[in-house]
């Protein structure tokens, strides 16, 4: 059976941990397939609240094969610590699989990401200094260490004396900081390797065998479609390309493995760090959707920034990553509301622009062009039937299909799994 694809279409944050976990219970395996420790979903089972950074969200589940894959870049000191964590709460890793060619995060790609930050002043990208950057530098430079270095110490040793070459100069001659010692990292990443060495595998093999048994497997993508390196708001995105198309190389499968593609989306927007945002609200409204939303980062612990939904990134995300459906997570949160708004269309010079700008300074200076539509007042947390929405409700889900192109097939009216409204045809 074809897989499923499950990416985020908006700047990231969309609720795509919850959206996994419920999904994961008729899964037999879980991918993930980019991005690093910058990302982090929120799963909340009952009392309990789980926060994952590295490992997919099926791990939760006993019966799934959660899988980190090569286009993934690990730090290995991260990830056995979240393993750690899970194991003392009782949930078990020993399922978990990690592809031998993900590249690994050293601590030299820290280092840089925070100082090239820094350095940048008031054209930081906003960053989450997690190394994720200078590690994806390396791997598209050819010089990265891979997972499977670290199971020969030879290899390992060999590669990281050419990168602390490069690494020692820029830290030292460009930077006036401390050179890194290679003993140490060795001594380091050799004891991690000790520990990792029975997940590490072919996982493009371990997939393909589970698609060609018949088994569902899901693609669990992180970030968001306007975080994409090639289609996001560049220079303010992440390294790696987590809209659809990315799941191909990310996970050593091709397009006729997915036929559903699922776009997780917020009933409002979110973002966090830098870069431009046309529909944010930077008012009471904005800070009423922080508070009700509890929109802070699960990685860095930031505020996010708040705004109302935007069709025009909408629509943008429907074509760029060909979504079969939305999965409308947070609608809860604009219960407060007496007026929701809608941003349709950007205005710029005089010029009106109901797709996404073909340039940049279009879209950093564009005015957003907003409908309005009434609130519904009251709480959906109950809801678990189309019918058990109030009409208002129901009619700002009909003009976000309406305006994004895609039909809405799951709304998400509370945090936990069960707090769901499935809607089909």
């Amino acid at each position: 059976m074809p897989g499923i694809a499950l990416v985020g279409t908006q700047w990231g944050d969309e609720g795509k941990g919850k959206v996994t976990h419920l999904m994961a219970d008729q899964m037999d395996m879980v991918v993930r397939y980019s991005g690093g420790n910058n990302a982090g979903h929120t799963v909340i089972v009952g009392e309990e609240t789980f926060k994952l950074h590295l490992l997919p969200a099926g791990i939760l589940y006993s019966h799934i094969v959660p899988v980190i894959g090569p286009g993934v870049v690990v730090d290995p000191k991260v990830l056995l610590d979240e393993m750690d964590r899970l194991e003392a709460r009782g949930v078990s890793t020993s399922r978990l699989v990690i592809s031998s060619n993900a590249h690994v995060i050293m601590p030299y790609h820290r280092e840089l990401d925070a100082l090239i930050e820094r350095r940048l002043g008031k054209l930081k990208l906003g960053t989450t200094k997690r190394g994720i950057g200078p590690a994806y530098s390396d791997k598209a430079s050819r010089i990265g260490i891979r997972i499977q270095d670290l199971l020969d110490p030879k290899i390992f040793m060999a590669k990281l004396e050419i990168n602390l070459r490069e690494k020692n100069l820029l830290l030292t001659k460009i930077y006036g900081r401390l050179p890194m010692k290679m003993d140490a990292i060795l001594e380091e990443y050799l004891g991690f390797a000790d520990r990792l060495t029975p997940h590490i595998t072919d996982t493009v093999t371990v997939v393909h065998e589970a698609l060609e048994a018949g088994k569902n497997v899901l693609f669990e993508g992180a970030q968001g479609t306007m975080l994409d390196l090639d289609h996001g708001t560049y220079p303010f995105v992440t390294s790696s390309n987590p809209v659809a198309g990315g799941l191909c190389a990310g996970a050593g499968v091709g397009p006729k493995a997915v036929d559903r593609i699922i776009g997780v989306t917020k009933a409002y927007v979110t973002r966090v760090g830098e870069g431009p945002f046309p529909s944010e609200d930077r008012g009471s409204d904005g800070l009423e959707m922080v508070n009700r939303g509890k929109e802070y980062g699960a990685t860095t612990g930031r505020q996010r920034r708040c705004g109302w939904f935007d069709a025009v990134i909408g629509r943008y995300a429907t074509r760029l990553n060909s979504l079969t459906e939305i999965f409308l997570t947070k609608v809860d949160v604009l219960s407060s509301f007496d007026t929701i708004k809608i941003c349709t269309a950007y205005e710029y010079n005089g010029q009106k622009y109901e797709n996404f700008p073909p340039h940049q300074t279009i879209f950093h200076k564009a005015k957003p062009i907003f409908e309005e539509m009434p609130g519904w007042r009251t709480d959906i947390s109950g809801a678990r039937t189309w019918d058990d929405l109030p009409e208002k409700a129901q009619n700002y889900i009909r003009r976000l299909e309406e305006l994004c192109d895609v039909p809405v097939t799951d709304i998400s009216v509370g945090p936990e799994a069960t707090e769901t409204v499935a809607r089909r045809g």
